[in-house]
């Protein structure tokens, strides 16, 4: 993986000031340094530049970007965050077409096939992916982005300018853009967050190019184009037909994701999705006489302190054992984090983000990564399994399916009983969540006369992908690159996404199980105690000094008349909230974030507006 950034304008001659936009992009792929620290390259001509650090993956010692290509007498440029997983299906073509390959990139590939398809190319991709084309010949600036919204790309336009990167952090190091907020913003933190809406950068005039949509920028101004969305299609395929294609899609998709030219590596939570890519990826590795390294994670003393709920039943380890055993991974790793580093590494979270977010889930798995990245470049998770499966309980708990809201954050009140009532009437949130909701229940694909229950988990499944799955994918995104790891989701293939999408949903809740159609599409893969396992999401600490060093944080930020956060929330009821005990089992978020987690999100919070200041235009 790699981090992307520019600027195109096309009323400019950045020529004329040609070290100063040269500095500029130098600034702005250093501030993104973290994504990729093997190489950097620049490119500048009168109206466009680019700036590019890079994670090599592939051909490691020729992929240097910006890559440009000469054809006929134009000229084309590319910079390029991500992995394609089809360029040996695209190659044969290309080259019988003419085109040289000076290196074995995907990026190349790319480019070429840009130049020999036109525009609308993307849609021969299997990838995850987020670059810009300069098309000197038609004078045009394209940015694309991977069908699920894998990898992030930010963009903003400021007197013509458009200025664009793989983090928001990487627009802020150009002069026109400074970091402000409105009050929609604020509705983004304290209604949504750590969510966001699509497209919503949070910052004032900061956006983020949709999942499966392509901008095109020309002397004209800007067009965006939806070249990809979930579609509503009959399935008509048997309960055994839908296994054997599921089970093809899914393997076939870790498979194709072994694509590398340093070593793959394995999270292995000892749930049943990652544990199905490690049994698949440790198989194809043996066939070749390779092995894979395999990591999990957990806390210091969980084994003391856990404490099971609703929606974490039981502990991981055990299932991890399980399945060292039968695939005989010798090179397994456990990894531990304490509630210290735990605690310290909230801001850096923040960092990673450019906002705040899902606290120390966010932090651990930043952790996490680091010491994953002494080992391995590049790591496949389980990710995205639950949102089409319907793994979460949200899908068939009756009172979180048929909630008339986002069922991962369905209490309100959590979210707004620490701040001043003044304030909290002036955000409004119950209105902007239902605007937000109902805004993207009118996107969902339905088919014609539709069950009612049918109706429902379609647009469960639909709101999960849109919204909850992209917090996950930004989550994983930001804190395996900023330790220059990549991690990779063989389950968010837009093959699968698009078959499941449309199975009923007795197939994949098959006698009251969950996942019941994934487990059956890798049962010869899974050890039957693992395979019968119920959903336990990723763990988190419940070491009372986690929440101890919260308290004492957030005493002090109260305390402190100069916290930016103070006009925000009340005094006395944060102080009050602070002598009760920590609520683990009622979640505000998702099924992680609960007392411990909303501490901790005030905490990020105030230092989000400590660290950037972004100045609040009304």
């Amino acid at each position: 993986m790699c981090g992307i950034a520019g600027f195109c304008n096309f009323t400019a001659d950045y020529l004329l000031q040609e070290n100063y936009w040269h500095d500029c992009l130098v600034r702005m792929r250093e501030s993104i340094a973290h994504r990729g620290k093997d190489n950097v390259g620049e490119y500048l001509n009168k109206h466009v530049g680019f700036g590019h650090t890079r994670l090599s993956i592939r051909d490691v010692s020729h992929g240097k970007q910006p890559i440009i290509r000469r054809v006929g007498d134009a000229e084309y440029v590319i910079i390029y965050n991500g992995e394609i997983y089809n360029t040996d299906e695209l190659l044969p073509e290309l080259k019988r077409a003419g085109y040289h390959f000076e290196t074995t990139t995907d990026t190349e590939v790319i480019l070429y096939a840009y130049i020999h398809y036109g525009i609308d190319f993307v849609d021969r991709l299997n990838g995850i992916y987020a670059f810009a084309i300069w098309d000197d010949r038609e004078k045009m600036l394209l940015l694309y982005r991977d069908r699920l919204g894998v990898k992030p790309l930010f963009y903003t336009i400021k007197d013509n300018t458009i200025i664009f990167g793989s983090e928001i952090k990487a627009l802020f190091c150009h002069p026109q853009i400074k970091p402000e907020i409105d009050i929609n913003s604020l509705r983004e933190i304290f209604g949504i967050g750590p969510a966001r809406t699509p497209g919503n950068g949070v910052f004032r005039e900061i956006k983020e190019l949709l999942p499966g949509h392509y901008i095109r920028f020309t002397v004209n101004g800007l067009s965006d184009t939806l070249y990809w969305d979930l579609e509503s299609r009959e399935h008509t395929d048997s309960f055994q037909e839908t296994v054997e294609k599921v089970s093809y899609l899914v393997r076939d998709a870790i498979i194709r994701q072994m694509v590398s030219d340093v070593p793959v590596c394995s999270f292995l939570s000892g749930g049943v999705d990652s544990s199905i890519v490690t049994a698949v990826a440790s198989d194809y590795l043996r066939a070749d006489g390779s092995f894979l390294n395999t990591f999990s994670f957990d806390f210091k003393e969980n084994d003391i302190y856990y404490q099971a709920n609703a929606f974490q039943p039981e502990r991981d380890r055990p299932f991890v054992d399980i399945m060292r055993k039968k695939y005989e991974l010798d090179r397994h790793t456990y990894l531990e984090c304490d509630e210290a580093m735990l605690a310290e590494l909230l801001d850096d979270a923040v960092r990673a983000k450019d906002l705040p977010g899902m606290t120390d889930i966010d932090a651990s798995l930043m952790y996490f990564c680091s010491l994953v990245k002494l080992h391995n470049k590049v790591a496949l998770t389980g990710e995205c399994a639950d949102e089409i499966f319907g793994g979460y309980p949200w899908f068939y708990r009756d009172e979180l399916t048929w909630a008339d809201i986002f069922p991962w954050s369905r209490d309100i009140s959590a979210r707004t009983m620490l701040l001043d009532d003044s304030f909290a009437a002036e955000l409004r949130l119950e209105e902007y969540i239902k605007q937000r909701y109902n805004e993207t229940l009118q996107q969902v694909p339905y088919l014609e006369d539709e069950e009612p229950a049918e109706k429902r988990r379609r647009e469960i499944t639909y709101l999960n992908i849109k919204w909850f799955m992209q917090t996950l994918l930004d989550r994983m995104d930001r804190a395996s690159m900023f330790n220059s790891l990549e991690a990779r989701v063989p389950f968010a293939d837009h093959r699968i996404m698009e078959y499941v999408f449309n199975v009923p949903w007795e197939m994949k809740y098959r006698n009251g199980v969950a996942k019941s159609l994934l487990r059956e599409a890798c049962r010869d893969l899974l050890p039957a105690e693992l395979l019968n396992r119920k959903k336990s999401p990723y763990p988190k600490t419940y070491h009372p000094g986690y929440e101890k060093l919260l308290k004492e944080r957030l005493s002090e930020i109260i305390s402190n008349k100069n916290s930016p956060i103070q006009p925000m929330i009340d005094i006395k009821k944060v102080q009050a909230f602070l002598k009760e005990p920590a609520v683990y089992g009622k979640p505000w978020f998702g099924q992680l974030m609960a007392g411990p987690q909303l501490m901790a999100y005030l905490i990020q919070i105030n230092y989000w507006l400590e660290k950037y200041s972004p100045a609040f235009i009304s």
